[in-house]
């Protein structure tokens, strides 16, 4: 499975994550266990889901390390994928 990571490291409850998407993509947004589940393609529990609109704003449930996952796993016609985050604190 191909997809984008990005590790945004530790951040506090509230926090906000801007992400821009060149098109419809999956972001998901899950702390280290989730994340190394999704890599190991087992079940995993994340904030977000499928973007239609960019950019998309992504609030940081819990303080602890997170990470970003995007991927166009499943979406017809998403050739090309670009994708950019932002960390905005609130």
């Amino acid at each position: 499975m191909k997809f984008f990571h990005t590790d945004v490291g530790l951040r506090q409850a509230g926090d906000v994550l801007e992400v821009t998407i060149s098109s419809v993509a999956n972001v998901r947004l899950m702390d280290t266990n989730n994340f190394n589940n999704y890599k190991n393609g087992m079940k995993h529990i994340y904030t977000g889901g499928l973007a239609h609109e960019s950019p998309i704003r992504l609030t940081v449930p819990t303080f602890g390390h997170w990470h970003l996952a995007i991927d166009i796993n499943g979406v017809e016609g998403s050739n090309g994928l670009k994708a950019s985050v932002k960390v905005l604190h609130t």
